[in-house]
């Protein structure tokens, strides 16, 4: 693909629509968690701030293979880390399971994960999507796009991140809040790349380009710019995938940014064995069973994400993005610069 940007159009044949997305609800769902599981050599507990009923199928699946019964608690990742920090050594938690790098350093960074050192794991995952010290390992990936209204197209000029700070956009720019941690992974990103000072003149272009007070979650901006009510917005590219095929999809398109430079800005989810597991072994060995090829193709493509493990495509409407140049940046640095990306956001106003 290149970086005029893809026409997002009706496809027929494509598999159906992925599960509808998740949220950072509070609400907790256990599949049969008990005391007496949580003594069973063979279980495995998982703290997931996925919601998706697909993986409990491959759960299922894992359990068919192994023999391991899987005990599942799901609520928001901030959630699940406030939980394991009160549960400390009690804790029943082997895995936890969350959306965004950002979330993986938060608990790694408040000592709930233990460092691995797994061949198995090592060799599956690129080191950009790992933990240096394996303390969380990448599972799928997507990335953070520009969309814009099909039938005003793509604005003239408009290539990378760093131009939607351009006033030729004034008023053009629909996004999510500045709490919303897949903004603050993209924040943390280009100031990696373009250091602290650069970052706050970004934001604050940004923040003067805005059509409408940030709201909403990344389909409310797929929906917005549909609708024409701004021109561009900023999403992550399985929401999009998601309409592929639908009247909404039909009237957006989009850009995978920077694509003669670093590339795109890539986030990813992914699960690290927490510091207390009374099931080590049992987590190492889902770990290495989410990262099989079968399974990478089952997790990724239940929510239209890429595989994290190399040589592995795509699969679903989320493969008729094309291919794209992606940011070499480490995810540990997205966690390394949030909390300064919070910062900037702060004092640039964007709400």
């Amino acid at each position: 693909m290149n970086s005029s940007g893809w026409g997002v159009r009706a496809l027929l044949g494509l598999v159906s629509l992925a599960l509808a997305a998740c949220g950072d609800n509070a609400g907790e769902t256990a599949a049969e968690t008990t005391s007496e599981a949580n003594a069973v050599a063979g279980a495995v507990n998982i703290y997931s701030g996925r919601h998706y009923d697909a993986d409990i199928e491959i759960y299922d699946a894992f359990t068919e293979k192994t023999g391991i019964k899987v005990n599942l608690i799901e609520a928001g990742g901030d959630a699940l880390i406030e939980r394991l920090a009160r549960e400390k050594d009690a804790s029943p938690a082997d895995i936890f399971i969350t959306a965004d790098a950002g979330v993986l350093w938060r608990a790694e960074s408040r000592g709930l994960l233990a460092s691995v050192n797994d061949d198995t794991l090592n060799a599956r995952v690129p080191a950009q999507y790992r933990h240096p010290e394996g303390r969380w390992f990448g599972l799928t990936r997507r990335a953070r796009i520009v969309i814009y209204n099909a039938e005003m197209g793509l604005p003239e000029g408009l290539e990378t991140y760093e131009d939607l700070a351009d006033p030729a956009y004034r008023g053009m720019i629909c996004i999510r809040s500045s709490s919303n941690v897949y903004n603050q992974s993209l924040l943390a990103s280009i100031i990696a790349h373009n250091g602290e000072e650069a970052a706050e003149d970004w934001t604050r272009g940004v923040v003067a380009n805005f059509a409408r007070k940030p709201q909403g979650n990344d389909t409310s901006q797929i929906e917005a710019v549909a609708a024409g009510l701004c021109r561009i917005a900023v999403v992550n590219s399985y929401y999009v995938a998601r309409f592929i095929g639908t009247d909404i999809g039909d009237k957006v398109g989009g850009l995978f940014p920077n694509q003669s430079g670093r590339g795109a800005h890539v986030n990813i989810s992914g699960a690290g064995v927490t510091a207390h597991a009374p099931n080590h072994e049992n987590a190492l060995t889902l770990l290495r069973y989410l990262l099989e090829d079968e399974t990478q193709t089952a997790f990724a493509g239940s929510n239209n994400e890429y595989p994290v493990v190399a040589g592995i495509a795509p699969s679903g409407p989320v493969a008729s993005l094309g291919e794209f140049k992606a940011d070499a940046l480490p995810a540990a640095a997205l966690g390394r610069n949030q909390r300064l990306a919070v910062e900037i956001f702060d004092r640039a106003g964007w709400p």
